[in-house]
């Protein structure tokens, strides 16, 4: 095979690479709205994805992940909200704890958003405690709020309730996407 024969060969390779990544981005997207749940063409009604690491100064190591959604079946109920969601605090001094758990609420408004959920495991002792997050969507400058009460807390915190996001995460990690709530009224006459 001389070499124009080579060239247009590997340029016709890459170019098909090229159209079945750009196909199968755009079924991605299709679908990206789409809850389980949700009928086609309707979106779901509130999600929160994504990773970020908290700016420390001193050197902590600390990432929030969240993938939690609202179908929108269930657009008037934050309480039907579904998914995960995890966090792990590294110390400069090399110990460290996390926390996982299941999402029981889950309410947006703007590109904030409020989470709230049951962990399922961790290793700091508050296993089967509902805690509380809040995340700002401010592009590659997220903020991100918590609130949870220690493994001696007698009080419960309740669903959908947490602080303002009030840390900055560290430059280049805040991926973390809001998607707007609308809630559904009726309308009074």
């Amino acid at each position: 095979m001389n070499r124009i024969a080579h060239i247009r060969t590997r340029l016709a390779a890459i170019a098909a690479a090229l159209l079945i990544t750009a196909g199968a981005a755009g079924s991605a997207a299709a679908l990206g709205d789409r809850a389980p749940g949700t009928a086609r063409g309707q979106r779901e009604a509130a999600a929160l994805t994504g990773t970020a690491k908290l700016y420390r100064p001193a050197g902590d190591d600390i990432t929030f992940t969240f993938d939690a959604h609202l179908a929108a079946k269930d657009t008037m109920d934050p309480e039907q909200a579904y998914g995960t969601f995890r966090f792990r605090h590294v110390f400069p001094n090399g110990t460290s704890g996390w926390a996982e758990g299941s999402v029981d609420c889950l309410v947006t408004g703007g590109k904030v958003a409020v989470v709230t959920g049951v962990v399922t495991a961790t290793d700091i002792g508050i296993k089967g405690k509902r805690v509380g997050m809040s995340v700002h969507d401010l592009g590659s400058h997220d903020r991100l709020g918590y609130s949870w009460l220690n493994q001696e807390a007698e009080d419960h915190l309740p669903p959908c309730m947490s602080s303002a996001p009030f840390e900055k995460v560290q430059a280049g990690t805040g991926d973390f996407t809001v998607l707007p709530w609308h809630p559904e009224y009726e309308q009074r006459s």
